[in-house]
């Protein structure tokens, strides 16, 4: 089951209509309780997320269910075009004098910032001069080019929040501020992943959780 689009502004214009759609997604899967609460909380997560991302975003946003083994795998997507040749990168990024991303703080900022990273790389997989700006944490998120499969043919890479955690939970020793970071985060502690998939055109972003019959 999918959605309809709703879409929603940077300016959370389409936030009302985007939660409605929420709850009439709960009601149709016949989710109830904590199952419930964790999709609605999901979801709010996510339209935080884009709130103030960049100056006239836009993007829309759609829910689905999916069969998997054992239950359903639920998805919290949003899909932003790119604009043509980076019109506006120069509002992509907020970076301090030191070259520091100020804007990556928490999970939900670094979700942020993966997003707006992945909406300033060309068709051709480069970052457009930006490369020198992308911090260690953005680095261990990124995955193989094979994943996952139900991306299509113009599919580039992602971004993912699994593997930002699994490489950071191997690092605690040397990445205590991160490790807190993702254990007070309510967008780690419920979604199983988060992944900032970049296609030729567009970039998007998609909440995953699984939720056991």
């Amino acid at each position: 089951m999918k959605t309809d689009v709703i879409e929603i502004s940077g300016d959370l214009r389409g936030k009302e209509a985007a939660l409605q759609t929420v709850e009439k997604f709960i009601i149709y899967n016949s989710l109830t309780g904590k199952s419930a609460t964790h999709i609605r909380l999901l979801a709010e997560e996510t339209i935080s997320m884009v709130n103030g991302i960049m100056e006239n975003f836009k993007g829309e946003l759609t829910l689905e269910s999916c069969p998997a083994q054992g239950g359903n795998l639920y998805r919290i997507k949003v899909v932003a075009k790119k604009s043509p040749n980076h019109a506006q990168e120069s509002k992509l990024m907020s970076v301090s004098t030191t070259g520091k991303n100020v804007a990556a703080k928490g999970v939900l900022g670094k979700i942020r910032e993966a997003f707006r990273l992945s909406m300033q790389r060309s068709n051709e997989g480069t970052y457009s001069d930006r490369s020198d700006m992308i911090d260690g944490w953005y680095n261990m998120g990124i995955t193989g080019e094979n994943e996952p499969n139900y991306i299509d043919e113009y599919y580039m890479g992602y971004w993912s929040l699994k593997n930002y955690r699994d490489n950071v939970s191997q690092q605690k020793d040397k990445a205590p501020a991160e490790w807190d970071e993702l254990e007070r985060s309510i967008l780690a502690n419920i979604a199983d992943d988060v992944k900032i998939g970049i296609r030729s055109n567009h970039t998007e972003v998609v909440i995953e959780k699984f939720i056991a019959d």
